[in-house]
């Protein structure tokens, strides 16, 4: 009732009363009637105006008492939360009586008086700056009360730490793929689920009576963007803490291997520790803020959390989409794990709506990043194709390309599930293992396998090409079986052989066993020719004085330029010695006695002795010639 409304009421009041004091006036009975029945209206809508003046007085007075705590609870303590408990509910308590009586005046008909007007204005803006003052002291309490991570949450061992696909392990050489694969399978075991509490236990309570007053006074938006502010602002420090940098597309794809080699490093120990440790923190602590209030947690979350994470999915998106090189293969494969493994996480983290793009963006990294390291795979038997020599590599050894392909497919090892469901979800098929008796066959019939083995068939023919570069033909054996040895050598000794089987490494043991006899048929079988004597005894003395002389001009000849050929496996090294001995020491033997019967051991130059001793520097990789006897 406004101001105007009340004196004209006041003003009929006394008029009414006056007509029935008049006792000249000759009214009729209706007329007196209808005077009392207005003069009661009258002195129930009077009554009705003085209790609303009293409540009104009684609003101004418990107002006045609200604010004068507030403001003198504002000027005596810098910060209230750091006072007493005591102090802290007395605070409550008056910004509390404050909403309240907003909430009395603002329940009042729409032509409120002007005193209520004024009360309204005084209260509301009283609650303003309480407001103002509860944001603040969150953010004090927050930032006076987060915990630090201890070392353990920040660099838990992961397999980065030993990463398979350091530019050594594929470049053209090095044997150090079993140490490194060793080393991956005992740090690569999943790590426990951390949550840690981001601030001390005993402030939650406080955060949320800062919440609850906020809420209930609707300024739940003003709560929420200081409580999200402050928690994207520690999570930007946590990934400066964890060196991540925020990177173009452009700048990423211009960037050398090495150095995007560590940075890939860095972005899958970040990824692991922000979703897998920080946001489950966060989640936790916003549940136990937020939880009762509906999807505000989850909104918040989301909110504090998606610039960072664009940060890490967009880094992971330039490296997807980066050139089809062997190399960056491993690194795809252990970005798509680490992130296939987060997933879940994922979905926990952000199951509401609000969360829906930050779950479609890491659907859609781990497809692209799938998706490249099957492009990758599969063309790798093309970049072996094309890795064709010009000249013949150097004492018949291993090749660098052999060494290359056999490391890299013994990497792929650790990624042979991942490739698998890859490869099954691109060809449609069907990897179940069903009994233990097929799971071997199932195996060497996997995509995995069946790529594989194409992979060395490639390598294989590519050898045979080079082979053929070689002008000594003996040594295009040794070549071809050093490689092939190797190649078996390697696939037998580790967990790759499950890709190939035991029929492959049969085929394999014949193929460099069979280069192995047609190195000795062709080299020494025109030396035995030499020293095979009839024995009818009817050649001649001068042809017997010949066969000495060819054949010390022969073995010399192979004794120089084998010793520099190699075959770096020790134990093959010893099986093609021993066979060589084994084919020319007898027959050597037997001819010495024909030649000692007939025309005196002085034509001899080497004893069986010595021709046992200079067997044994073939195929060392050392050269050496023979010094002729006297």
């Amino acid at each position: 009732m406004g101001d105007a409304e009340e004196h004209v009421i006041a003003a009929a009041y006394h008029v009414v009363k006056a007509l029935e004091a008049t006792k000249n006036l000759n009214f009729s009975n209706d007329v007196r009637r209808l005077l009392a029945d207005l003069d009661a209206h009258l002195s129930t809508m009077t009554t009705v105006g003085e209790n609303e003046v009293e409540k009104t007085r009684d609003i101004e007075n418990r107002l006045r008492s609200s604010q004068e705590k507030i403001t003198g609870l504002h000027s005596n303590h810098l910060r209230i939360w750091n006072s007493s408990p005591a102090i802290v509910s007395e605070y409550l308590q008056a910004v509390d009586e404050v909403r309240r009586l907003i909430e009395t005046l603002e329940s009042y008909p729409s032509k409120k008086t002007w005193k209520q007007r004024d009360l309204l204005d005084r209260a509301q803006c009283t609650l303003q700056i309480a407001m103002t003052r509860l944001q603040d002291e969150l953010v004090h309490i927050l930032a006076q009360s987060k915990q630090h991570f201890e070392q353990e949450y920040m660099f838990y061992p992961t397999c980065e730490e030993n990463s398979v696909y350091e530019e050594s392990v594929v470049s053209n050489g090095g044997d150090s793929v079993q140490e490194d694969m060793s080393q991956r399978e005992s740090s690569s075991t999943e790590t426990e689920e951390y949550v840690m509490d981001l601030v001390h236990p005993d402030v939650i309570p406080k955060i949320a009576s800062i919440a609850n007053i906020m809420f209930a006074s609707h300024y739940d938006h003003e709560f929420c963007q200081a409580f999200v502010r402050f928690w994207r602002d520690e999570l930007a420090k946590h990934m400066m803490i964890l060196n991540v940098e925020q990177f173009s597309v452009e700048d990423v794809l211009k960037m050398e291997w090495k150095c995007l080699n560590s940075r890939i490093r860095k972005w899958r120990r970040a990824i692991k520790n922000v979703v897998g440790i920080y946001l489950a923190s966060e989640k936790r602590l916003f549940d136990q803020v937020l939880g009762e209030y509906g999807t505000i947690s989850s909104t918040s979350l989301v909110e504090a959390s998606k610039v960072s994470l664009l940060c890490l999915l967009n880094f992971g998106h330039a490296v997807a989409i980066g050139p089809h090189r062997p190399e960056r293969l491993y690194c795809l494969l252990d970005m798509y794990e680490v992130l296939a493994s987060l997933i879940s996480d994922v979905e926990s983290l952000f199951p509401e709506e609000a969360g829906r793009s930050i779950r479609i963006e890491f659907h859609d990294l781990l497809r692209r990043l799938g998706d490249s390291a099957k492009a990758i795979f599969m063309e790798f038997g093309n970049h072996i194709a094309s890795r064709a020599s010009r000249t013949p590599f150097a004492n018949g050894g291993i090749h660098p390309l052999t060494k290359y392909v056999v490391n890299y497919i013994l990497c792929l090892v650790e990624y042979g599930d991942t490739l698998n469901l890859l490869l099954a979800e691109k060809d449609g098929v069907n990897l179940d293992m069903g009994s233990n008796e097929n799971i071997g066959q199932t195996t060497i019939s996997c995509p995995v396998a069946v790529h594989l083995q194409s992979v060395t068939s490639i390598l294989e023919a590519n050898l045979d090409i080079n082979s053929n570069l070689y002008i000594n033909t003996s040594l295009k054996y040794i070549f071809v079986m050093n490689n092939i040895h190797y190649m078996y050598d390697k696939i037998k000794n580790s967990e790759v052989r499950r890709y190939f089987g035991d029929e492959w490494i049969r085929e394999h043991i014949a193929k460099y066993r069979r280069h192995a006899m047609s190195y000795e048929r062709f080299t020494w079988n025109s030396i035995l020719s030499l020293i095979r004597i009839r024995d009818d005894g009817k050649t001649g003395k001068a042809t017997l004085k010949e066969r000495c002389r060819d054949f010390s001009i022969v073995f010399e000849d192979v004794y120089k330029i084998q010793t520099a050929w190699y075959v770096p496996n020790l134990e093959l090294r010893e099986e093609l010695r021993i066979s060589i001995s084994q084919r020319l020491i007898p027959a050597y033997r037997n001819f010495v006695g024909n030649i000692t019967n007939s025309i005196g051991e002085k034509y001899l130059k080497y004893t069986v002795h010595d021709l046992e001793s200079y067997i044994l520097d073939l195929l060392d990789n050392s050269q050496k010639s023979l010094k002729h006897p006297g």
